[in-house]
């Protein structure tokens, strides 16, 4: 099923149109701040399969111990069979929310927080935020990713819970892009909330001008609208 999907990557696009301006991204490259997996024989899983897939991993993390990290755009199950190894070949953890009940299963709370889960009660919408910036509050380095269009359908809105999570934990902005059409993962420019979030959406919106998602029909109207204003 793998080696299907990255045949088909390399068929899409044989020659991508690379970056020529951000830097190719480096486990060396990472600060000492930055949260790690801390293992040794991820790294080279990971580039392996990169290399496989013909994706590379550009930009500049930032040396900072907490950020909210946005992945966009997420248009489909497969995003992830790049996505993944790309963090373990940068040894970089980041982590992401997950039902607490998962934790309940013998066997799975191990692998959970190996992968870097953090369980959640969703039970109570208010409680989630709460219990995000909490994690923020102590201190530990901590990335955490959120997929901000909440499905991997089109959606005319992005929900706004990972700006006032940004906001109430008094952290940065992460954005990060998956582009189809240069076959990159792509870490762009910190954003730092100021509380105005009219003011700060288009900040993020416009780092994600040009990137196309493996469906662009599924794209988000914010991108969609950003993408039209080249023209």
């Amino acid at each position: 099923m793998t080696s299907k999907l990255f045949n088909r990557s390399k068929s899409n696009a044989s020659k991508p149109m690379r970056s020529k301006v951000l830097p190719t991204l480096s486990k060396k490259k990472l600060g000492n701040l930055v949260p790690r997996r801390g293992n040794k024989v991820a790294p080279i899983i990971g580039s392996a399969l990169l290399k496989a897939a013909g994706w590379r991993t550009v930009g500049e993390i930032p040396n900072i111990p907490q950020a909210v990290v946005l992945a966009l755009p997420h248009t489909s199950n497969v995003d992830g069979i790049y996505a993944i190894p790309s963090l373990f070949a940068l040894d970089l953890k980041i982590s992401i929310m997950g039902k607490h009940t998962l934790f309940k299963i013998p066997g799975v709370a191990q692998l959970m927080h190996w992968i870097g889960v953090i369980p959640i009660d969703r039970s109570n919408k208010g409680s989630v935020l709460q219990a995000s910036i909490d994690k923020f509050k102590t201190g530990k380095p901590l990335f955490l990713g959120l997929a901000p269009e909440g499905t991997r359908q089109y959606t005319k809105d992005w929900k706004s819970g990972f700006y006032y999570l940004a906001v109430g934990a008094g952290v940065p902005i992460l954005p990060v892009a998956m582009d189809y059409k240069t076959k990159e993962i792509r870490f762009m420019s910190l954003v730092y909330p100021s509380g105005d979030i009219d003011a700060d959406l288009p900040k993020i919106y416009a780092q994600y001008q040009g990137v196309m998602p493996r469906h662009p029909e599924r794209l988000s109207q914010p991108l969609q609208d950003i993408n039209n204003s080249i023209d």
